[in-house]
């Protein structure tokens, strides 16, 4: 998986130039089989999860998806825990973790995870699947390690 993922790496590492988060989203949707997807950058004064780009939710949500508080939702609660939070299934899920509202997107296998450097919480990446899904060890980690990048990148550029 990482061999497609490369390009992503290499868009990330290369501080000289802007990223297009939108553009990066699509490409790490399309890495991972995926239709649906959220960045989430972490507003350091608000402590508030900010919505930085989105593919394949429907408007109607956008709204409750724009400012996520930690602990919330599943971006929340990767970024409270700090670790990757996945559902096989969404929309058969009652443990609490995805929001009512996350069910009307459609999707089933989904997984957000935290945008990591150094143990320090700069967003989140969400990615899902219109199918019952759950992500493998390698993905995961593949998803961590451009988390990581795209901290990184946050860090070295800051808005």
């Amino acid at each position: 998986m990482l061999s497609k993922n490369s390009t992503i790496l290499t868009t990330l590492q290369n501080r000289d130039a802007a990223v297009d988060w939108q553009q990066l989203l699509i490409e790490i949707i399309d890495a991972f089989d995926c239709t649906t997807g959220t960045i989430h950058i972490l507003n350091q004064g608000t402590g508030q999860l900010e919505l930085k780009a989105h593919e394949g939710i429907p408007p109607f949500l956008l709204p409750k998806m724009n400012s996520i508080p930690i602990g919330k939702g599943m971006a929340g609660i990767a970024a409270e825990r700090k670790e990757p939070v996945e559902m096989c299934n969404l929309q058969t899920d009652d443990s609490g973790v995805a929001r009512p509202a996350a069910k009307e997107t459609k999707v089933e296998g989904s997984i957000a995870i935290p945008m990591l450097l150094n143990g320090d919480l700069y967003g989140t990446l969400g990615i899902a699947k219109p199918v019952p899904y759950d992500f493998t060890e390698e993905e995961t980690t593949d998803l961590m390690r451009i988390g990581e990048e795209m901290s990184r990148y946050i860090s070295a550029n800051p808005a």
